[in-house]
This record gives structure tokens, sequence and C-alpha cells, in this order.
């Protein structure tokens, strides 16, 4: 994701690192785990295009304070009224976007710059032009990661299941003689503060782009958390104050990530699912994340260059098939119709989209049926019609 942005690589990994502390101490959801989302690419991106890591510091700084300003005006609540079905949807979304994302890792296809950037819907349709160039070597070890971390999910649920699997996709390369891609070296250097100048012309070219950043970010944080509480079995909503304070929270931390130029802290529904599936349940979990992380970066430097780019991809996708809410699909002949009609339109919006779009597109429905059913409904009869006679 810092490579996308244009910024170096290991920025991408000192998000996690400084964000977690701040999270984990004041975060109201213990799980949610944060780091480098796609979601934020394109601001970061035209910031450091425009500014180098000055421009990038300048906009994640601004959006903090917005994020802040949100906490304290209280709109984190409004967003965290987001309806059920929504949220699944968004959920719903996320796991294809993963599972899309990582399919021409998987098959081995070359790398292509216009995917980088592309929507996940568009990234689908190329990789699906180019299934005749498939390689069976980067197929057969992602399937191993996959397979492996669903049986042993199933009978050891709090196993590091996906870990290892990736052991065993390792193992097995070797022992067959392949070749593959690797993550390679990665640098442990503590980065330096950015530096930059603050003039008249930023209040017109960043303040703009960061209002949009921290709306993002927003809602990007609080539906995850959503997910999240979802996949804990707590289908009920944040309460109001939790919501704020959350936004609040990650506004603090990205204002220290924002410092040394790296891009903001999102919540990242993989890490976090892979938190609660291996029992974490207290902020302790965030944090030990954060310091297994800098461990792994500052002394398994060795071991991580070696492990194979399609066995990431496979642990990737294990997490994203996990969170495609196979049980709302199962039930969604049996739901009302506004709530089948949005739980759609949000993972089609998720795929096609962003995550802001998204959740008005399936919210928006909602607001149509309200509308629809309070001029016209008591009077011709409709309300069953609309709604459907069948609760979800």
């Amino acid at each position: 994701m810092a490579r996308l942005m244009g910024l170096p690589p290991a920025l991408g990994l000192f998000t996690s690192i400084v964000t977690a502390p701040v999270t984990a101490l004041l975060g109201r959801n213990p799980v949610l785990i944060g780091g480098t989302a796609s979601a934020t690419v394109p601001f970061i991106a035209a910031a450091v295009q425009a500014d180098g890591v000055g421009g990038a510091s300048k906009v994640v700084l601004a959006a903090s304070v917005f994020m802040m300003a949100f906490g304290l005006l209280r709109l984190g609540r409004y967003v965290a009224k987001v309806p059920h079905a929504v949220v699944s949807g968004f959920s719903c979304g996320v796991g294809a976007m993963m599972v899309i994302v990582q399919l021409r890792t998987l098959l081995g296809l070359p790398p292509s710059a216009g995917d980088a950037l592309a929507k996940p819907l568009a990234q689908l349709f190329s990789v699906l032009a180019h299934l005749g160039e498939t390689r069976r070597e980067p197929l057969v070890l992602g399937a191993v990661v996959i397979l492996a971390a669903l049986v042993i999910g199933r009978y050891w649920p709090r196993s590091p299941s996906a870990l290892i699997g990736v052991a065993l996709a390792i193992l097995l390369g070797q022992q067959l003689g392949w070749h593959e891609r690797a993550v390679g070296a990665i640098s442990s250097e503590w980065p330096s503060l950015a530096s930059f100048a603050w003039g008249p012309s930023d209040l017109l070219d960043v303040v703009p782009s960061a209002f949009g950043l921290a709306v993002v970010i927003s809602v990007n944080v609080l539906i995850t958390s959503r997910v999240v509480e979802h996949f804990r079995g707590r289908h009920r909503p944040l309460r109001p104050q939790d919501a704020d304070a959350e936004l609040g929270a990650y506004g603090i931390a990205n204002l220290a990530a924002g410092a040394f130029g790296a891009p903001p802290s999102v919540g990242i529904p993989a890490r976090s699912l892979a938190n609660v599936r291996c029992g974490g349940r207290t902020r302790l979990s965030n944090l030990l994340h954060a310091v297994v992380l800098l461990v792994l970066i500052r002394f398994g430097s060795g071991l991580i260059s070696v492990i194979p780019l399609a066995a990431l991809a496979g642990v990737t996708a294990y997490v994203g098939l996990s969170l495609l809410e196979w049980s709302t699909w199962r039930r969604l002949p049996r739901m009302r119709r506004v709530d089948a009609l949005a739980f759609l339109v949000t993972t089609v919006a998720t795929l096609g989209t962003n995550a802001v779009l998204a959740v008005l597109a399936g919210g928006s429905l909602y607001l149509v049926q309200h509308l629809y059913l309070k001029l016209a409904g008591p009077s011709l009869g409709l309300r069953t019609i609309v709604s459907g006679e069948v609760e979800p």
C-alpha cells in the first residue's frame, strides 16, 4: 500500500507499529486492529506526487485534526446507526475484494500497473481475461495455505491456522524446488520525522483533500468495528459515545503516523478477524499485534524474506472467504426485501466504488422506504409489498 502511495514501503509497516499503542489505549473496540488500507491510497498518492513525503505528512496531520473534530462534534454516532444489512453487505464486499485483489498473485499472472489502482470489479475482469496464463506453482502454494487454514481452523479454531498453512507452503516449495517470488528484504530502520512547510496556498490545496480523507477513514473505522463486533457474535450497534470516542482515538493515533509521513491507520478487517479467531478479547491483543510485528521486522527479517508471495496471497484470500457472510446468503430469500436489497447493493457498491459510497447506497434504500411508506404506504396498503412479510 505504501508503495502505491509513492512512499517508502517500510512506512506502511510503521503505521501499524506507531498507532497501535494509541488505539489500544484510547479506542473503544478492544480487538479492532488498524493499519494501512487501500481506501486511503488516492489521497496520499496525490499529496506525495505534489509535495513528496512532506505532502503526505501534511494531509494526514490535517485529516487527523478533522477526525478529532468529528469526535468532539459527536458525528460518529450517526455512522454507527448504519443498518445491520448494510454492515453485512460491507463485510461481504470487503471479503470479496480481498479475494479478488489476490487472484493475480495466486494464479501466477504477471503484475499489471493498471490493476494496482483499479476497482476490484475491474481487476476481476482483467484476471478473467488472462486465465489461460495461470501457473501451477503459485496456485498450489496458495491453495495449500487456504486448505490448511480451513481444516486446521475448523478443528482448532484458536490456532494460528493461516500461519501454519504458510509454513506448510514454504516446506512444500522447498521440497519441490520451486523458486517463486518471495517477500524479500524488509527495512528495519526507524523513519525520521517528516519535514514540510505550510503556506497560504495549502489552505485550498490540502484542507479539502484532508477533509475527504478524514471522512473515508472515519466511515471505514466505524463500519469495520461493526463488522468485527458482528463476527464476535455481538449484533448490537456501538454506543453513541463509543463511536465518537473511536474517531477521536484514531485521530490522535494518526497524528503520530503523520508526523513521520506514514500513511494513516484504518480499521483492517483481515487482521481484526484473525485476532478474534485466535481468541483476542482485550486491548492487549492490539498492543501485542504491534509488538510482534516490530520484533518480526527487527529480528526475523531473514525468515520473512523467504515467504512466497503466493502463500501470503493465500492468507489474505482465506480471511476474505471468512468475511463473505455465508449465513446471510442462505437467509437472503427469507429476509425483508429492503434488507436483502440493501445487502446486495452494498456488496456490489463496495466492489465497484468505495466504502463511503457503498454505505450511502445501501443506507439510502431505507430512506427511500421510509419516505415511500410515509407518503403512500398507509393509504395504498403497500407496506408488505415494499418491506416483505418475513423478518430476517
